[in-house]
């Protein structure tokens, strides 16, 4: 073998050691948040704002050209336009609060999990290639 062949080795040896003792569990987290019922909430409360944000596009389509003056068509473009970002930008810091507030909320479960139950370490499932107690399905009835 050469050298960085039995570096590795043994790196690979001593980090087993190191978690040899250690309790150890896995979560899914796409399922938990695909299973929690604060996402879909999220994602159906979105879908609705996001119509809404069409509906200004077609108020300002339907104003914008029944108006002859080229003047007041650009004033009219410059009012939707406003408008519709300032919308838009509002939607994205609500959505983007209300998904960081999940997200804390899924953490502080996992977190009371491994305390409850003594683990050393929860990792992603998506991470592990092998091992540890897979507790997605004990997670997700206390993850709302």
């Amino acid at each position: 073998m050469n050298k960085k062949a039995t570096f590795l080795f043994a790196m690979f040896l001593v980090s087993s050691s190191v978690y040899a003792n250690d309790k150890i569990a896995v979560v899914d987290l796409q399922q938990i948040v695909s299973n929690s019922a604060q996402v879909r909430q999220l994602k159906q409360d979105h879908s609705k704002k996001l119509a809404d944000l069409d509906k200004i596009i077609v108020n300002a389509r339907g104003e914008i050209s029944g108006e002859k003056d080229p003047a007041k068509v650009l004033l009219l473009e410059d009012k939707y336009m406003k408008e519709f970002n300032t919308k838009k930008e509002a939607l994205e810091r609500d959505y983007n609060n209300r998904l960081t507030t999940i997200e804390k909320n899924i953490k502080a479960e996992i977190t009371k999990k491994a305390q409850k139950d003594g683990y050393d370490y929860i990792f992603a499932k998506s991470v592990v290639l092998y091992g540890g107690k897979d507790i997605t399905n004990e997670l997700s009835s206390s993850i709302k």
